[in-house]
């Protein structure tokens, strides 16, 4: 394949799986007539997102699916030939128990093509999910994908992972909301937008990829959602979304073309001056003497 289409949803999934897996068929034949190759839903598409962030595990948490369960099955059977990234949050066994993750799922009309579980959990997400452990590309029919969920492109390191691993696309799914300790009467003046756009643009241009970006909409117990889906080139321009409304943002690109002419001269990965670095743990601020 040479051109890709890629979109990005920004859309109101709640706890209906019912309804929801009713919504998805013009979602994405919405998407089939625009041409779209790769379609990225939204984090949470399937049961929801959490009702709020600081004590989640008190309030009606998202219903759990199987990875092999008829809900993933469903939406295997409406890709077809369209690679479709879908948020839901994972049943699965660690040591005999049952826990839950955050999870992603890329599949295609042959089956199940990559897995990411989220691995930064923040505020209190960590009473209602368990933590991935790591990040890993994997090959599609649009070429190879890295996937990421909402907070895990806070940080740096989880992009560069997938663009190390070989991923020219990154589809990050989010349910990211509008900030909680500092709201703004305008979508377009609030923190969190800002941020979500920023870390969007800075992880597509510091690792010269293609960025889809999706997110939830509305408004789901106490949390808003912002929107903003969109698709970012490797310069880190954004070149299609939807804002704050519901909606599919669309653009066609040549990706290996692309990411190959950004890096013909300034090839951040390449140049990377690894033993500069010292990537080990956080030890904490340290005393500058109040300088």
């Amino acid at each position: 394949m040479t051109a890709v289409t890629m979109g990005a949803v920004a859309a109101h999934f709640g706890r209906d799986v019912d309804r929801t897996l009713a919504k998805l068929p013009g979602i994405v034949e919405q998407a089939r007539s625009r041409g779209v190759d790769l379609l990225v839903l939204p984090d949470a598409t399937i049961g929801g997102y959490l009702h709020e962030l600081y004590h989640p595990g008190g309030s009606e948490l998202p219903p759990a699916v199987h990875l092999d369960g008829p809900e993933v099955a469903a939406v295997v059977a409406l890709a077809g030939d369209m690679v479709v990234c879908v948020g839901i949050a994972e049943h699965a066994v660690h040591d005999g128990r049952p826990v839950r993750h955050n999870t992603a799922v890329a599949v295609h009309g042959d089956g199940v093509l990559g897995v990411h579980r989220k691995v930064h959990l923040p505020l209190g997400e960590d009473e209602v999910y368990r933590a991935g452990d790591g990040f890993a590309a994997f090959d599609t029919p649009v070429g190879r994908v890295g996937m990421l969920i909402d907070f895990d492109k806070t940080f740096p390191e989880s992009a560069r992972t997938l663009a190390l691993d070989g991923a020219t696309l990154l589809a990050c799914l989010s349910a990211w909301p509008a900030s909680v300790t500092d709201r703004s009467d305008r979508i377009r003046n609030d923190r969190q937008a800002h941020l979500f756009d920023l870390y969007d643009c800075a992880r597509a241009a510091e690792n010269q990829v293609y960025l889809v970006s999706s997110n939830q909409t509305g408004v789901l117990g106490g949390l808003r959602f912002l929107g903003q889906a969109k698709v970012v080139d490797p310069a880190g321009e954004i070149v299609a979304k939807t804002w704050a409304k519901g909606g599919l943002a669309v653009a066609t690109a040549d990706v290996a073309s692309d990411v190959a002419r950004a890096r013909r001269t300034m090839h951040h990965l390449r140049d990377r001056a690894v033993g500069a670095y010292g990537l080990g743990a956080w030890t904490g601020a340290r005393d500058t003497g109040g300088h």
